[in-house]
């Protein structure tokens, strides 16, 4: 965690900001949290357990910056709350999820599934394409485990 920490340092550096201690408590929790889409709020309790004296002001404020240096992304799920997702370090590209409208579940997918038609919008619509976002929303492999056939009650039928 440490190196990213120092990396992640390296590009706030990069672009005359520093690393203050209230940001790297923002990180830190966003490092120990990478797969669980934090909102802001859920980053603040988890910044106030160990820094209370960081506000809530602080943290939208250091998400925001995280944001815009795209350190992280800022998604939305069409549940109407923006989560924050630390991006892949070295990644060109935004990484894709898979919602589940059941439970709620987001899975992601680290592999690139869009260069080629990245390739025919920007030929096609002469567009330059800077990044891009996928999101399926279904039914997760838990959900439909869970999914059973119904029953037939054997004693309510009529004989």
């Amino acid at each position: 965690m440490e190196e990213r920490i120092n990396r992640i340092k390296k590009q706030l550096h990069s672009s005359s900001y520093k690393l203050t201690p209230q940001r790297e408590a923002t990180v830190r929790v966003l490092l120990e949290h990478e797969e669980d889409h934090l909102s802001a709020e859920d980053v603040y309790l988890l910044v106030k357990e160990k820094s209370p004296e960081i506000g809530l002001a602080t943290v939208y404020r250091t998400l925001e910056l995280l944001t815009e240096l795209k350190i992280v992304d800022k998604i939305n799920f069409g549940d109407g709350v923006s989560r924050y997702d630390l991006r892949q370090e070295g990644a060109a590209h935004f990484h894709h999820h898979l919602v589940c409208m059941e439970c709620g579940a987001v899975d992601e997918i680290q592999e690139d599934l869009l260069g080629e038609v990245e390739m025919d919008v920007e030929k096609r619509w002469n567009f330059k394409i800077k990044d891009h976002r996928l999101t399926f929303h279904g039914i997760c492999y838990r959900c439909q485990g869970k999914q059973e056939k119904p029953s037939v009650n054997h004693d309510a039928v009529e004989r």
